[in-house]
């Protein structure tokens, strides 16, 4: 193995790790390997096509995890206020990494409903969908994170 190689691993371990942790950028990791593998081969299993593929992917991958928690939201009931607070919950929950990265965006859409004057039953609802939203974006983002990963395996075995 070269040190190519290892260097490529690495970085599709550590993508596929940082589709679940918080503040480790998955999918730029794991296109950052095939970038990497691809300029090292001079472009012969992994193109510039394959390389487009991927880059959509990462990109669905990062919308979907930063966007679910929102849309989580809005889906369980909450008005705009539960919009902006779940993505101020979100901010915020970000410098108490991981668990306020699931709890931020819940308590800020909760407090922005309450606010408001929603009843605390359907703004904890709105709380309760922001946080459901923010594990789905998660999940979503680790399977897409694993499609990429199968995909450029399965390019360079191809040959």
């Amino acid at each position: 193995m070269t040190l190519v190689n290892v260097v490529v691993a690495i970085l599709m371990l550590a993508g596929i790790v940082g589709a679940i942790v918080p503040l480790l950028p998955g999918a730029p990791l794991i296109f950052a390997g095939a970038l990497l593998y691809a300029v090292a081969t001079d472009f012969t299993p992994i193109g510039a096509g394959r390389l487009a593929i991927l880059a959509a992917l990462g990109v669905l991958a990062w919308v979907l995890e930063h966007v679910a928690g929102v849309v989580g939201a809005r889906r369980a009931g909450g008005g705009r206020a539960a919009v902006v607070g779940a993505l101020l919950g979100m901010l915020v929950g970000v410098m108490v990494a991981p668990i306020g990265l699931l709890v931020g965006p819940m308590v800020g859409a909760v407090a922005a409903e309450l606010l408001t004057g929603r009843a605390p039953t359907a703004s904890l609802r709105s709380g309760i969908g922001a946080a459901l939203g923010v594990l789905t974006g998660v999940v979503a983002h680790f399977a897409l994170a694993l499609v990429m990963v199968g995909f450029f395996v399965w390019w360079v075995w191809r040959g």
